[in-house]
């Protein structure tokens, strides 16, 4: 039989991975979890070090190879890069991250518009 939890409302911080923001991307991810930005090719699979892919549109070919407490994980373009409770990095899907967070101001109270480029805490 299982048990409803709720997660308890906590604040963390977060970054979109996107080519616009990408000196955000590095002040935020300290080395060495923050191992190395990749290139993906048309199918969003990492190209070998040092060949590009200048034709995808947008962020599809931007990628972030990050070390995160499960391992090496890699980070596409558009993820939001997280900052966890304890100081833990990981990266989680656009669609999956407006499902579960939503923008809070510096104090923490009042909601604060956010896009594809915010750079700031994020809250429960």
């Amino acid at each position: 039989m299982s048990t409803l939890f709720r997660k308890k409302p906590v604040v963390i911080e977060a970054v979109q991975l996107t080519w616009a923001n990408w000196n955000a991307i590095c002040d935020f991810v300290p080395k060495p979890i923050f191992i190395r930005g990749v290139w993906l090719d048309n199918s969003g699979a990492m190209l070998p070090e040092f060949h590009t892919n200048v034709r995808a549109p947008g962020n599809a070919a931007l990628g972030l190879l990050i070390d995160t407490l499960e391992g090496v994980m890699l980070a596409r373009g558009d993820d939001w890069i997280i900052k966890g409770v304890k100081g833990e990095f990981y990266p989680c899907k656009p669609d999956i991250f407006e499902a579960t967070y939503e923008p809070v101001s510096e104090e923490g109270s009042s909601p604060t518009p956010f896009g594809n480029h915010a750079l700031g805490k994020m809250g429960l």
